[in-house]
């Protein structure tokens, strides 16, 4: 089935619908929302095509309509949701197409009947779209979003509860708008008891996701104090933990594992963690869950391994851990066929080497964690405990290194550069031991090495780093592999044999030029550094093209100004026209207030330095109360002045997608344009096949009459055989009697036969016996 067609056969369903809301329409378009389902085009939607795209555009805008049929609108939540089962289609679904704010419509203009199938999948549907994403405060309806699931929660238990929960933890984590305006909310302590008593309860996911929104509401609060206490902060971390290993799914220990690495954020809690007697064998457990088959629960427990990688204390003992375990299960005999090995460092192995189709996200997260382990063990004195698992690991990360047999496409080219990048990351850090450096010189060569570094060139060249580099994601990684592996090469170039003739050929080719430039103009420390350490090494040679790296640098510092100075002119522009098209929820007065921020803080500042102004105004009152005044407002002022920068983050987004639009909308003109062109061509094409086609249908039709008068003809000379036929029917009855009576008298003959020879037979013996008589008379006279 041609999915070009099904495409626009549904943005032709989409837009009727969206013009005329008949029966007949909603039928058409719910036949072609099933179709699309039936289809599975997920990688379609993600290959940044017009038509896709609009598809989904449509689809928003119908659930987004207060008409739309409730059948309809839960049919389409259903394709969305599929469709949203991809990481990218649901990040574009959130900035682009603006979801939240038509699923948090959906859900408001529902939420009076709660036993509507389209409220459960809405609240579904936006707990996913809005995981691990900011959700701005100031967007459309967010407020009745928040004040519903608060609601619910507070309400008795039933199928919405925990879909409620999960929302309202997303909404929470990292957004400062939502957090002081549930904050500031006047039942914000009910809230709180609900969510509580909501730790005791018996489904592990209803209560990370309550210990979630705690976590983000209160954690720097005085029921966070009381929460995550000295005396129960083990308690707490038992509970996570036992959630982490033991939960219900994916889903919950992905909220699990962001709960923990929120928690790290704190000091006080990190030092808790350290310090928690169990904590080994809680992460023994944790890399247990490596050994499990499904990568997004394996990639959300390497993000918090990693996690743990940023605390001295913790990564040390994740590194004793992870070696000490596996050297462990090296020492102990394989016993029997079943007997499989739980060594951690084999596990981030297998995660490493996924196809590149596959969960990308684990991949990158477990060479990231080799990485860091391998780092932590070269501070150690026990390298050499490493390795038995070098011979292991080696193969897996050259393997990453290897070019592909066939062109890729641009997401996958992007996912194997990345990979690659990881990789040649694990082999610096090896090479920065001189045994694990001579590991690594055994079994990689200089024709390895080359030919990456020239496949990198031969794309690159195609892509180009051009004078719109910086933008490009394809061409900052390219540039990463291009100089770590010249960096990997500089390292290896005393051990490896041709590696120094092949690292010095490539510091004087010209295409090196493009990468060590955007290196070097980089905002990116390592980026800057490893571009530094080539120039240091290329900048002696005789034949490195000086000059033409000054000019590409000027070219890409001047791209970057241009690029810098725009945006700043185009809000500028726009600044009035932002604040213009605020939410209705956004008052007047708040308006006001927060426009007069900028001098209304100098101001109270000033008078808490004067301490003259203050004695004279307050004689009577102690100065910490007065200071306590002041600070309470500096701290509303400070919540007002986040929302106001909330808002111009909102608008300013809002802007980036007018703009994204009217990129889109020119593009879409072009095609059509394109497209209309081809499409004259092709009625050109149709008259000339028609006129064709007409002249063999007259010959056709002559044709035609021809054998009409020949089906007639012999129609009569079908009714003369049939009259032919009945009369040798009636001949063959005639025949069949006759028969029957020519053998009766046959018979009849046959006997008179038999007769007529008996009575010739007796006359015969007459005649006899008369002449006997006769002789015999005559015999007696003579003789008397």
């Amino acid at each position: 089935m041609d999915t070009t067609a099904c495409l626009k056969s549904l943005l032709l369903a989409a837009n009727q619908y969206k013009n005329v809301k008949s029966e007949s329409n909603a039928l058409q378009l719910h036949r072609q929302l099933e179709v699309i389902s039936g289809l599975k085009l997920t990688r379609l939607f993600t290959s940044n095509q017009i038509l896709p795209s609009e598809c989904l555009s449509s689809l928003v805008e119908v659930i987004e309509d207060p008409n739309t049929k409730t059948s309809v609108t839960l049919k389409t939540i259903a394709l969305v949701s599929q469709l949203a089962t991809d990481g990218e289609i649901r990040d574009t679904l959130h900035t682009t197409y603006n979801l939240t704010s038509a699923l948090a419509a959906v859900i408001h203009r529902h939420s009076a009947n709660l036993t509507e199938p389209v409220l459960l999948q809405s609240i579904q549907l936006l707990q996913r779209i809005t995981y691990d994403v900011r959700v701005f405060h100031a967007t459309g309806n967010i407020d009745e979003l928040i004040t519903f699931l608060i609601h619910h929660i507070q309400s008795p238990e039933d199928d919405l509860t925990m879909p409620c929960l999960g929302l309202m933890a997303n909404l929470c984590r990292h957004n400062l708008s939502v957090q002081t305006h549930m904050k500031n909310l006047n039942n914000v302590k009910g809230f709180y008891r609900s969510l509580i008593k909501f730790l005791a309860h018996s489904s592990l996911t209803v209560v990370v996701f309550s210990l979630s929104i705690l976590t983000s509401l209160t954690l720097n609060e005085e029921v966070g104090e009381k929460i995550f206490h000295a005396k129960n902060i083990h308690q707490t971390f038992q509970l996570i933990f036992n959630i982490l290993v033991n939960g219900d799914g994916t889903l919950t220990r992905k909220y699990s594992v962001d709960l923990l690495v929120d928690l790290l954020k704190n000091p006080k809690i990190t030092d808790y963690l350290s310090r928690y007697e169990h904590f080994s064998s809680c992460l023994v457990q944790v890399l247990g869950l490596l050994h499990g088959k499904d990568p997004d629960s394996a990639a959300k427990v390497l993000e918090l391994l990693l996690a743990f990688c940023s605390v001295n204390s913790l990564r040390r003992m994740l590194y004793q851990t992870v070696l000490g375990s596996s050297a462990q299960c090296s020492r102990t005999p394989m016993i029997g066929p079943h007997n499989k090995s739980p060594e951690p460092l084999i596990a981030l192995v297998h995660w490493s080497s996924q196809p590149l189709e596959g969960s990308e996200k684990c991949s990158l997260l477990a060479l990231e964690l080799v990485k860091e382990i391998f780092e932590e063990l070269l501070d150690s004195p026990g390298c050499s405990a490493a390795e038995p698992f070098i011979e292991v690991l080696l193969p897996v990360v050259l393997d990453q290194l290897q070019i592909p047999e066939h062109s890729l496409e641009e997401l996958l080219l992007k996912k194997k550069c990345e990979r690659t990048v990881k990789a040649i990351n694990v082999l610096l850090v090896l090479c920065g031991d001189d045994v694990l450096k001579a590991h690594v010189a055994k079994v990689l060569t200089a024709c390895r090495c080359a030919s990456l570094v020239e496949y990198q060139f031969s794309f690159s060249t195609v892509d180009g780093f051009g004078s719109k580099a910086v933008d490009s994601d394809i061409c900052k990684i390219g540039a990463d592999v291009i100089l770590k592996m010249l960096d990997l090469m500089s390292r290896l170039k005393q051990l490896v044999s041709n590696m120094e003739v092949c690292f010095y050929k490539l510091l004087q080719d010209q295409r090196l030029i493009t990468p060590l430039s955007f290196a070097l103009t980089s905002d990116d420390r390592q980026r800057v550094q490893s571009g530094l350490r080539i120039l240091f090494e290329a900048a002696p040679l005789p034949d490195f093209p000086a000059i033409v790296l000054g000019e590409s640098i000027a070219a890409n510092n001047a791209y970057r100004d241009q690029e810098i100075g725009h945006p700043v002119k185009r809000i500028s522009a726009h600044e009035h026209s932002a604040f213009l098209i605020a939410p209705k929820n956004y008052s007047s007065s708040d308006h006001l207030n927060s426009s007069s921020l900028g001098s209304t803080i100098p101001d109270l500042v000033e008078k808490l330095q004067s301490s003259m102004e203050i004695k004279e105004q307050f004689k009577d009152v102690r100065i910490s109360e007065i200071m306590d005044i002041y600070e309470q407002k500096l701290s509303a002022l400070a919540s007002k002045e986040s929302r106001l920068q909330d808002l111009m983050e909102a608008k300013a987004l809002a802007l980036v997608q007018a703009d994204r639009l009217i990129a889109q909308f020119r593009c879409q003109k072009i095609q059509a344009e394109a497209e209309a062109r081809k499409l004259a061509g092709l009625l050109k094409d149709a008259e000339r096949k028609n006129e064709e086609l007409e002249g063999l249908l007259v010959g056709q039709q002559v044709e035609s009459e021809r054998a009409k008068k020949d089906i007639e003809q012999l129609f009569q000379h079908n009714r003369k055989l049939q009259t032919v036929a009945e009369e040798h029917e009636n001949l063959k009855a005639n025949f069949a009697g006759l028969l029957q009576k020519y053998d009766v008298c046959e018979k009849q003959l046959r006997d008179l036969q038999i007769a007529h020879n008996s009575l010739n037979k007796h006359a015969e013996t007459l005649k006899k016996q008369i002449l006997l008589d006769s002789y015999k008379s005559t015999t007696f006279v003579k003789n008397s």
